[in-house]
């Protein structure tokens, strides 16, 4: 995209926009990422540390993860291999856009995370929308994370007892609920409390690891089968039209690595938009082989009897599966309190910004405030997750937004940011852009609209 000749102009001071809590509002970026900040910025000269290699490795590792256990049952609820497949590789084209207009707009706005271009370039009323969306966003996040760890612990433990799967929670200390509660209070909470996390940065190495792993399983079953794993039925094509478009929250809450993206881009050594749009390309390239080597492989063993999370579909005396859930565990173990992190950070922001309060002024009470707000929004994860045992029906909530963070956003950034061009006259190019901003923030609404509508009155109410 051309560098237009205007400039995008911020709309804080509505909210009596101060630079401390600006900077308080400035958390929702990856802990592997380092920048340098704003004011020690020079135009056009990129002093970030990370290369094109690197961004590569952090938006894969950004865009991976727990939700791959569940692309095996969105390939049968889309109706088999051709529609899946065909179905990632459209959406992929508008993903890739999506990430490149974030870096246009984060290169025109000159801002540094994803709420703030939405801030600097649409206003407040978007602005605001996207911070709530967020919060949103990762408190259903954090809700899947703990249904996962219930999941695979179900199934270790079945293993460990050596009982029946189904005679699991005869005993107290093997019943799920049991098993969450005791691994959120003494692993999640712990790690969700403090005011930084740079800690947690090395754990996203092991994370990626672990993601690859089972993904490598999953595809050796297929390969290499147990005797026992018969699938069901496979379908070949989508029972209804309208049925392919089942696998859409799945999809977008794969691949949803925008909200990370633009502090990665402004951390590389050229933050340039042409060189993101390369490095973007590669990495969901890496992420679509992933995501559909788990998705077909794992579909095509179970069929359409696959659980929504497939892990669950295989024995639980299956040493390697076995394996692969202690690295999800893991996985998700850490990556909770990122998660927590980020929406608390949001929550923040937004309490800082309505109440004009500064950081000096807010210091004696900013403790007792993460203290109420991080047990607050523990206690209601885990009590959400006792209570909603399938990650199908979080994720089917959560994919609808994440289709906001993909679409509807980046699209209406594009939009303002043409509309906000001085020019004599408007090129073919202009136009182009515009319509394609347009459409972006369409195809975004009628997903959102469209999964959110299914998982209220199919998912929720069933």
């Amino acid at each position: 995209m051309a560098q237009g000749t205007g400039s995008i102009n911020s709309d804080y001071k509505d909210w009596e926009w101060s630079d401390d809590a600006g900077e308080r509002a400035r958390l929702l970026q990856s802990p592997s990422v380092e920048t340098v900040p704003k004011s020690a910025e020079s135009q056009g000269n990129g002093l970030g540390a990370t290369s094109a290699l690197g961004a590569v490795f952090i938006v894969v590792n950004a865009a991976l993860g727990a939700g791959l256990l569940n692309f095996p049952a969105a390939f049968s609820m889309a109706g088999g291999v051709a529609a899946g497949v065909t179905l990632q590789m459209c959406m992929l084209i508008f993903i890739i856009g999506g990430l490149v207009i974030l870096a246009y707009c984060s290169q025109a706005s000159n801002e540094r995370t994803y709420q703030e271009v939405v801030w600097a370039v649409c206003g407040k009323v978007p602005g605001v929308l996207c911070e709530v969306a967020i919060a949103v966003y990762t408190f259903g996040t954090c809700i899947a994370f703990l249904i996962i760890i219930g999941d695979q612990e179900d199934k270790i433990i079945a293993a460990l007892v050596k009982e029946p799967e189904e005679a699991g929670s005869s005993r107290w200390y093997t019943d799920r609920k049991f098993t969450i509660s005791i691994t959120a209070f003494l692993l999640i909470l712990p790690l969700s409390i403090p005011k930084e996390i740079g800690f947690q940065k090395y754990a996203s190495s092991l994370s990626v690891i672990g993601t690859w792993y089972v993904t490598a399983v999953i595809i050796i079953k297929y390969i290499w089968p147990d005797k026992e794993l018969v699938p069901v039925e496979i379908p070949t094509s989508p029972s209804t039209w309208t049925a392919v478009f089942n696998a859409m929250p799945t999809i977008c809450f794969g691949f949803q690595c925008h909200m990370s993206s633009v502090p990665v881009f402004n951390s590389m050594k050229q933050p340039e938009v042409k060189t993101w749009g390369a490095v973007v390309t590669v990495a969901m390239v890496i992420a679509l082989f992933v995501y559909t080597g788990t998705g077909v492989c794992g579909f095509l063993t179970f069929g359409a009897g696959v659980d929504q999370d497939v892990l669950m579909s295989y024995p639980s005396d299956d040493i390697p599966v076995a394996l692969a859930r202690a690295f999800i565990i893991l996985c998700v173990l850490t990556s909770y309190p990122i998660l927590h992190f980020c929406g608390r950070a949001v929550l923040e922001g937004l309490w800082l910004r309505y109440t004009g309060v500064t950081v000096e002024e807010d210091v004696v009470r900013e403790r007792r405030r993460r203290l109420l707000q991080t047990i607050s929004w523990f206690l209601l994860t885990l009590l959400l997750a006792l209570f909603i045992p399938d990650i199908g029906k979080v994720i089917s909530v959560i994919g609808g937004l994440a289709a906001c963070f993909i679409f509807v956003f980046p699209g209406l950034c594009l939009i303002q940011a043409k509309l906000s061009e001085i020019q004599e006259t408007r090129a073919i190019s202009w136009w182009a852009q515009v319509s394609y901003g347009v459409f972006m923030v369409t195809l975004g609404a009628f997903i959102f609209g469209q999964t959110t509508a299914n998982a209220i009155f199919l998912d929720l109410t069933a």
